[in-house]
């Protein structure tokens, strides 16, 4: 359901959820090697989410990005919103542009359930519980 940008965003906010702080900025290119991501895209989709405050950034010789107290106060489904858009997971998952409840597709509602308790998940919450989870190792991010 998630784009590989969107992927890509959440993983890198990740890493930064857990290795950074404003006393310890990262560059791009110390984070596109341990997540697996070319350091111009991942560029390109921190300075968006800089752009929308989700994630924050200085420029200079210490200059990088990292994640505040605010930030990490972030719903993830924020993340999803600046990078794919707001109607990203709630289009058909066949990509039919006449799928509704009305005339629904072959997926429709086998997909609606889980669609929605995904996105309430996404919904509730934060950058911060899923680095909370990786910290206690109740989930695994290869960091």
């Amino acid at each position: 359901m998630f784009s590989n940008s969107s992927k890509y965003a959440i993983k890198a906010v990740l890493y930064l959820a857990i290795h950074s702080s404003e006393s310890k900025k990262i560059r791009v290119k110390n984070i596109s090697d341990p997540i697996n991501v070319p350091q111009a895209y991942i560029a390109k989709l921190l300075q968006e989410l800089s752009r929308h405050r989700i994630v924050s950034s200085t420029r200079g010789p210490n200059g990088g990005f990292y994640l505040s107290d605010a930030n990490m106060k972030t719903l993830l489904i924020e993340i999803v919103n600046v990078i794919d858009g707001e109607d990203r997971l709630k289009s058909c998952l066949l990509s039919l542009h006449n799928c509704n409840n009305e005339k629904p597709c072959p997926l429709h509602d086998f997909a609606g359930p889980f669609r929605t308790n995904f996105i309430e998940s996404l919904e509730q919450n934060t950058i911060e519980d899923l680095a909370r989870d990786v910290k206690r190792g109740k989930s695994f991010l290869p960091l």
